[in-house]
């Protein structure tokens, strides 16, 4: 259970033990940026043709794999849709990475601007603008078309981002950037897949490793001293927000793109028991992250089952 403690008690603590200094983490973080930071255009090979026979995504992490219709695709066809699936996932990022770029500016605006934890939240954003880059010129070059997320999700998120409480800006930071993350890390050691998709998430798994302990500090400080309204409130968004992004994990054009059947395949998507398997277990290290601080309870917890990421 979270708690904040009381005037004079000690440091804030929550369910995982005393908090660290926000100030420490923040040098810490600034520390790693300039260390291991990366330009993308020149770091990665862009002029490079794709590779013939190799994968632009791992075949296990396609959406179809293990299915009926997975079974009856010609390798070319499961290669194919692997391809506009990445480009799905590109478009996804720059989407989320967008968002989460207003909701950063949102958190130190009223911060102290000479504050590590301030820089360190600027140094984030220059991060994720390269990212978004990277993904933008990733997704020109497979020759695919972006896939944006429908009307609905992408007015909902406006609404969303909006309304939602500091706590609740870094719960939803902390679901776009842990599933993908799981994945990537899955990707740039496999030598079945292209090498520039492969350096692509090299980069991102390496600063969004940042970015991820940065959210998972500042969540847990914000759970353990907020008020219980906003706690609630921050149960419900985040998952709603999990709804969101679990429909919005790829794009159902994408299916029609290499000549699928729509209905047939996400038919198949939601009865594949290997892709609810693929989504739960990318989610369990943030799920259960999540359920030690106090984030999935009551109605939160309901619409977080009802996603698909929390078995």
């Amino acid at each position: 259970m979270t708690t904040a403690p009381r005037a004079g008690t000690g440091p804030l603590r929550d369910a995982l033990g005393p908090l660290k200094d926000r100030e420490q983490v923040a040098e810490r973080l600034l520390e790693s940026s300039a260390r291991h930071s990366f330009d993308p255009d020149r770091e990665l090979d862009w002029d490079a043709p794709f590779e013939e026979g190799k994968w632009f995504w791992p075949p296990e992490l396609v959406s179809l794999y293990g299915t009926p219709l997975w079974r009856r695709m010609p390798e070319e066809q499961r290669m194919d849709l692997a391809r506009h699936e990445a480009a799905s996932l590109a478009s996804l990022g720059v989407w989320f990475e967008v968002i989460l770029i207003q909701l950063l500016v949102r958190h130190i605006y009223d911060k102290p601007m000479d504050s590590s934890h301030v820089r360190y939240a600027l140094t984030e954003i220059e991060d994720e603008c390269r990212h978004s880059k990277m993904f933008t010129r990733f997704i020109r070059k497979t020759g695919v078309r972006p896939y944006p997320v429908s009307r609905l999700h992408h007015n909902l998120a406006r609404v969303l981002k909006s309304v939602s409480t500091t706590p609740g800006s870094f719960a939803a930071t902390l679901l776009g950037e842990e599933i993908l993350d799981w994945m990537q890390r899955l990707t740039f050691p496999d030598e079945r897949v292209q090498p520039l998709v492969r350096g692509i998430t090299r980069i991102h798994v390496v600063e969004e490793a940042r970015h991820v302990r940065y959210a998972r500090e500042e969540l847990r400080r914000q759970m353990a001293g907020c008020p219980r309204w906003k706690a609630e409130l921050t149960r419900i968004s985040s998952g709603e927000a999990a709804r969101m992004m679990s429909l919005s994990f790829v794009n159902p054009r994408v299916y029609t793109d290499v000549g699928l059947d729509r209905r047939a395949a996400l038919a198949q998507v939601r009865a594949s028991g290997h892709r609810r398997e693929v989504m739960q277990e990318g989610a369990r290290r943030l799920t259960d992250f999540l359920d030690e601080i106090g984030v999935l309870r009551g109605v939160g917890r309901r619409l977080w089952r009802s996603s698909g990421l929390l078995a």
